[in-house]
């Protein structure tokens, strides 16, 4: 009995609902690397900071919006590079780095840009400081990656199998995004307009108050 459910879970997950599991995928574990790096940052900060969830939420946000193009980007290479042999496993992984690496490092930086109040040219500046930094790092863990997953990875894993590589990833891109060229954490453009409005709203208690 148990069996059997499994067999049809596994169905379900990794064949009839495949691109749900990888969108659903996919925004989890982006979130789940913020959860982990601000786990970092806290543990590291003396100024009694707190955990941002809406940081994590928009991390979610933006990892459900890179599903979809991961499940049909591994789809696209299967189909026009199929085979396992060393020239096609090196054609696959210099695709994936020279048009998905720089086109995900992109969508991540503006994408959360956006949800973070900053308009499209402060995200465009933002990428053009950290663009370089992402790729290079880049190039020193995904080739390797997906040498063992174009080889090894049924074609319906792979977008799961790069998900779970991802945690620490994604971990890394929190890091870059959130942190300015000091290594200081960012205050988003919607937390600087709060902290604007405090002492505005300070003044205005304290007027009635008097009154």
């Amino acid at each position: 009995m148990f069996a059997t459910w499994i067999r049809t879970l596994n169905k379900n997950l990794f064949g009839k609902y495949l691109l749900v599991t990888n969108v659903v995928s996919s925004g989890a574990l982006l979130a789940a690397g913020d959860v982990i790096q601000q786990t970092i940052e806290l543990a590291g900060d003396k100024n009694g900071q707190k955990r941002d969830w809406r940081r994590t939420g928009r991390m979610w946000v933006i990892g459900t919006m890179q599903g979809p193009f991961n499940h049909y980007w591994y789809k696209v290479l299967d189909f026009y590079l199929p085979g396992t042999t060393f020239n096609i496993i090196i054609r696959k992984i210099l695709c994936d780095q020279i048009i998905a690496a720089p086109f995900f490092a992109s969508f991540f930086i503006i994408g959360m840009g956006s949800l973070e109040g900053e308009s499209l040219e402060s995200s465009i500046a933002d990428l053009k400081r950290k663009f370089w930094t992402i790729y290079k790092a880049d190039w020193t863990v995904w080739p390797a990656a997906q040498a063992v997953n174009f080889y090894f990875v049924p074609s319906r894993l792979r977008v799961l199998y790069v998900n779970t590589v991802t945690l620490g990833w994604d971990t890394y891109l929190s890091y870059v995004k959130h942190k300015d060229a000091n290594g200081k954490k960012l205050v988003s453009a919607e937390e600087e307009k709060i902290v604007q409005l405090q002492p505005t709203l300070e003044l205005n208690g304290n007027i009635k108050k008097a009154q």
